[in-house]
């Protein structure tokens, strides 16, 4: 069988370390308040407000920094506030919808000409397991979510590295789509 953790990935922020510096002051460190499931990366205690034309929702930052600045929404999200969200991998900014940053502590604001997507539904896997599955690196496959409203997930990119533990990734708009909520796992599907 082949299954792999499903997990919700709720809207969030990547930063580049120039941002950080904008929105905290130079040399700020982010504060690491949780562990998440890929190694190394962790949650922030800090949040900023993403603004666009119709409005504004605040969102996690998730570290450590990254070599360039990421809104990583819903399409639900990117319409309640107005911007331009295209479906893309993470890292995958060129071109994407622009928004304002706001640190709701200080006041301080960076606008982000391009950098909102909405993420790309995605399974990350080490070379072991994606050998055990029978994929490979940027495969594109199906998986077979069953609940209470069992679904099937077209157009999941498989991503695989070392440093990546198993599990998929999808919004908040696929989990409640799929009830996915709780521990649940996807069967791969071709």
């Amino acid at each position: 069988m082949k299954k792999v953790l499903v997990e919700t990935s709720a809207r969030h922020i990547h930063l580049s370390r120039e941002a950080v510096d904008v929105l905290f002051g130079e040399g700020y460190q982010l504060t690491n308040k949780k562990e998440l499931s890929q190694p190394g990366q962790y949650a922030c205690a800090e949040k900023l407000t993403v603004v666009g034309p119709k409005g504004s929702l605040k969102a996690s930052i998730l570290g450590p920094t990254r070599n360039a600045s990421q809104v990583e929404i819903s399409l639900t999200d990117a319409r309640s506030i107005g911007v331009a969200a295209p479906i893309r991998e993470s890292g995958d900014i060129k071109g994407s919808g622009a928004c304002k940053l706001v640190n709701p502590e200080t006041g301080a604001e960076l606008e982000l000409s391009e950098g909102v997507i909405a993420a790309k539904r995605h399974i990350h896997l080490t070379p072991e397991a994606a050998e055990e599955m029978g994929v490979s690196d940027k495969e594109i496959v199906s998986v077979k979510i069953e609940s209470e409203r069992t679904a099937i997930l077209g157009d999941v990119v498989v991503r695989v590295s070392p440093s990546f533990a198993p599990a998929m990734h999808i919004d908040t708009d696929e989990a409640n789509a799929a009830c996915a909520f709780g521990e649940i796992y996807g069967e791969i599907v071709k």
